[in-house]
């Protein structure tokens, strides 16, 4: 018997982008990972900044708030509200999916082998319907002046 050698993982990070031949799922799922350090990130800074210029005083925190009224800022703002819901929706769509409720019932590994992708892949392109839909109405709030 023949001993089979392992394959060395070169890739490093760049192996999240591109690392073969990947489908739609391995790509939402590099993009969750992207949200969800965003969003920590965006946390971290937010309770940090706050805490120190509220502590600093009714004037500082007066000077802080009008500059972040600047719309660089306020764009900001809207792409940390896509990421929230982004990471939300998929999140969801990967709790329902490991619960199986999204994929289909089993079947025999009697060739030609049948998957049950084709029932994830509408949930899937369901949740990104409903994303591209929530987007598009925060971003009519954004451009409104609603923020």
């Amino acid at each position: 018997m023949r001993q089979v050698q392992p394959r060395q993982n070169n890739l490093g990070i760049g192996g999240w982008i591109w690392a073969g031949n990947y489908k739609l799922e391995r790509y939402l799922y590099i993009l969750h990972r992207v949200t969800g350090l965003g969003i920590l990130l965006f946390l971290l800074i937010h309770l940090t900044m706050t805490t120190v210029f509220r502590i600093q005083g009714q004037e500082t925190w007066e000077a802080t708030m009008s500059i972040l009224h600047n719309p660089w800022f306020k764009f900001g703002e809207y792409l940390v509200v896509v990421a929230l819901i982004y990471h939300a929706l998929n999140g969801l769509r990967l709790i329902l999916q490991e619960l199986g409720f999204l994929m289909g019932k089993p079947t025999p590994p009697i060739y030609p082998y049948r998957d049950s992708l084709r029932k994830k892949r509408r949930w899937t392109m369901a949740m990104i319907g409903i994303i591209i839909i929530l987007c598009l109405v925060f971003f009519y709030d954004f451009i409104s002046g609603g923020w």
